[in-house]
């Protein structure tokens, strides 16, 4: 029963569709477990670029089932919209390939009012929220009274409570937070437009992915953010509204805890993050821009969902070190190497200076303050002006690069199996 997870080592944005994707050619199913259309995964196949928000990145592999579990939230319209791209770059979708848990909770276009005009009442303490719903989409599920995927399979119903819903909201956005309400009867019949066409894709999921992990079908979990944008062991309050660690996989798949043969930490070759938070290893100015690029290419560091520039440091071992612990991460694909190409030296932090004390770890339970007044103690590392793109193999880098990669193993006693050094889906060294 080989059960495979991929996770995002940092705050998200860590090329994991790049993983997904490869790991997709030995696995049968990949599996969605938490998060929205907050999330962004980019795969590069010859001149196509395919940016999901929803659907598993693996379903661009023709043999590949995807899912869409029950630790998600769901946005009808994103979804809709994603399948007739996918379609119209000839990828196969229908019920038989595209599978979405009759437990996953529905996001609205009231979900997205409130989660702007929350986010805008805190001022300058506010999160920097993607403005999807999440967070309201998630709020309603733990009070128990959130649209699920499976009021849809009884129109009638379905209809009755996405009215109260609207109506409820309405009354929180103007009576409460002063914004305009939500045209009723307009996001009436969007969404049973998108019910009608969503329903036959609709089912319970847990008992044929456990089916398949019986009879030996590989099922890859395809986390989204990143693990420290966790709930619980993210830097709270700066992070998303999920489970986005190696735990959530079996909540958010409806399984039972089970073996699992590999879980794989996405990690680029320096840090980033999207939104407020503390960050510190960041960077400003020069090289700053120098990470981030331009905007003109896909690839630079500017939201997928968003399209906000990311906020770009050095590489934090720290922190990386605490995604391995919760997680229990058993091997790196590191991402992105090739953007440091052309530094005379490259820093990684190894360590924080806090109140006099050199800590090497954080005993950190979530919560952003402890990283407050942590300053990083770098290690500084030779850089090379070698372009790497167009290495195809590991002996082709040059050996700077090399000792890069050897020294984050070192630090984090996790192999590094794979590494990418363009965005090309062929772009992809392996080491035994």
């Amino acid at each position: 029963m080989p059960l495979d997870i991929v996770i995002g080592a940092q705050w998200g944005d860590e090329g994991k569709g790049r993983a997904v994707d490869l790991l997709s050619e030995r696995s049968q199913i990949v599996a969605r477990y938490n998060g929205g259309d907050n999330a962004g995964h980019t795969v590069t196949v010859g001149p196509k670029i395919y940016k999901l928000h929803l659907i598993p990145t693996g379903l661009i592999h023709p043999d590949v089932v995807g899912v869409i579990g029950c630790g998600m939230v769901l946005n009808p319209q994103t979804l809709v919209e994603e399948m007739d791209m996918l379609r119209r770059g000839g990828i196969k979708i229908n019920p038989e390939r595209l599978w979405i848990s009759d437990a996953v909770q529905l996001i609205t276009p009231a979900h997205r009012l409130l989660d702007l005009a929350q986010d805008a009442a805190l001022g300058n303490g506010k999160l920097g929220t993607t403005g999807r719903g999440i967070g309201p989409a998630y709020t309603d599920r733990a009070s128990r009274r959130g649209l699920r995927a499976g009021d849809i399979l009884n129109l009638e119903h379905f209809a009755a409570r996405l009215r109260a819903h609207l109506e409820q909201v309405n009354l929180t956005l103007t009576e409460s937070l002063k914004q305009p309400g939500i045209d009723i009867e307009f996001v009436l019949k969007e969404y049973m437009d998108y019910a009608v066409q969503l329903r036959p894709y609709i089912r319970r999921i847990g008992p044929p992915l456990q089916e398949a992990l019986d009879n030996g079908q590989t099922v890859l979990a395809e986390g989204a953010q990143g693990t420290l944008l966790d709930l619980d062991q993210g830097t709270y309050p700066y992070v998303t509204s999920s489970c986005t660690t190696a735990a959530g996989v079996f909540s958010g798949l409806g399984l039972g805890v089970q073996p699992v043969r590999a879980v794989v930490g996405v990690v680029k070759a320096f840090q980033t993050r999207v939104g407020a938070g503390p960050f510190p290893t960041e960077l400003q100015g020069d090289l700053a821009a120098f990470l981030r690029g331009t905007g003109a290419n896909p690839w630079d560091e500017f939201g997928t969902t968003t399209g906000r520039p990311r906020r770009v440091g050095w590489l934090d071992l720290v922190l990386l070190n605490y995604a391995r612990e919760v997680n229990g991460l058993n091997e790196l694909f590191l991402t992105k190497l090739d953007v440091l190409s052309g530094m005379k030296e490259v820093l990684v932090c190894v360590a924080y200076q806090r109140n006099g004390d050199t800590l090497t770890s954080l005993d950190f339970s979530g919560d952003a303050r402890l990283m407050e007044g942590c300053m990083p103690v770098y290690k500084t590392l030779p850089g090379w002006q070698e372009e790497l793109r167009g290495c195809t193999r590991w002996q082709e880098l040059p050996k700077a690069a090399q000792n890069y990669v050897k020294f984050i193993e070192e630090h984090t006693g996790l192999p590094v199996k794979t590494v990418s050094v363009g965005p090309e889906r062929d772009a992809l060294l392996y080491r035994d």
